[in-house]
């Protein structure tokens, strides 16, 4: 659920999280995950497909997007399309005056390198299953379903992110800093994930802990 602070702003949950406030309701769990889909789709995606212009950066116009998102659910409005950007805690889009994008996960081919700001670990990791593991040692990695890899900016993350997709996950030890020496682009796009376009396989390593 998602509600809004007069304070605090947006915030999902009974609660705001600042100030311990009920708030004013805005959308409920059915609509936000409906809400959730199809932005994702229309951001990530199928832009094309619902009649969006994308420009190279991956930017729309919110706008518009709200008009087609509004053709779908008669109970779309721009109040709940923000809320749904404003509150969303994994940082998934942001908007820039009169347009709005993902910050990862696109399929569609766009150029988010020279947008986000380089990154400055020195280390980065990458959860796989058993299976994956010894292939991607060996060839190195690149994105599979989406246009670019998304590391985790610690182990326990990266941990947590694989988790989802294999009960048993390998993680691997990304060596970012002689990665980006060697000329290899990394970049950041919030606190967890950290995009680039492939990673050869000299960077990579087993990580035994979250040392």
């Amino acid at each position: 659920m998602i509600r809004k602070c007069k304070q605090h702003g947006y915030f999902r949950g009974e609660l705001c999280p600042e100030c311990g406030d009920e708030g004013r309701y805005v959308l409920d769990d059915e609509r936000e995950e409906r809400l959730g889909r199809f932005v994702s789709g229309a951001l990530r995606h199928f832009p094309e497909d619902v009649g969006l212009e994308m420009d190279p950066h991956g930017w729309v116009d919110l706008d518009v997007l709200c008009e087609i998102m509004k053709k779908r659910y008669k109970w779309g409005t721009m109040e709940r399309l923000l809320s749904l950007v404003e509150s969303d805690k994994k940082g998934r889009y942001e908007i820039d005056g009169p347009f709005i994008r993902a910050r990862y996960g696109h399929s569609v081919d766009i150029d988010l390198i020279s947008d986000y700001p380089e990154n400055d670990l020195t280390y980065l990791y990458y959860g796989v299953s058993q299976e994956e593991a010894d292939m991607l040692i060996e060839n190195g990695i690149t994105p599979v379903r989406q246009c670019y890899i998304h590391l985790s900016t610690s182990f326990d993350k990266a941990m947590r992110a694989a988790s989802i997709h294999t009960e048993n996950p390998v993680i691997l030890e990304i060596d970012a800093g002689s990665a980006q020496e060697g000329g290899i682009d990394i970049v950041v796009v919030n606190d967890d994930i950290v995009l680039a376009k492939s990673i050869p396989p000299e960077y990579i390593t087993i990580s035994e802990s979250g040392e």
